[in-house]
């Protein structure tokens, strides 16, 4: 396992960060995730990075879609279905619920995105 790129996680949070906030409100939503947001991304980028140093640098050098099919793969697998199931749990219509889980999708690809930047 190599070292995690800690600088490539502070960076992907940021603008995961920034992606997920204007998303929101591109979609009418409020402010009050402003604060939340960002802490809840710098974890999951941390995650994130911690998986891509297990991978190694030789193997993504080797093999840079891993960035994406893995942000991406993650956010699919996991994030959008929970996302889903809870917004149906509450009466979410099914458009407003594809469109967040399409936003957070989009969240985790810039993850992606920020860490083959890095070489992470």
């Amino acid at each position: 396992m190599g070292p995690v790129n800690w600088l490539a996680v502070v960076v992907a949070a940021l603008v995961a960060s920034a992606v997920r906030i204007g998303w929101h409100r591109m979609a009418g939503g409020g402010r009050r995730m402003v604060l939340l947001t960002p802490l809840a991304l710098l974890i999951s980028a941390a995650m994130i990075g911690h998986m891509f140093a297990r991978v190694g640098a030789a193997t993504l050098a080797v093999k840079p879609w891993l960035y994406f099919m893995m942000s991406g793969g993650l956010a699919l697998a996991f994030i959008a279905p929970a996302l889903i199931v809870s917004h149906r749990e509450i009466g979410t219509s099914m458009r407003h619920s594809l469109r967040d889980a399409a936003g957070w999708i989009i969240v985790y690809l810039a993850m992606g995105l920020i860490f083959f930047a890095f070489g992470a």
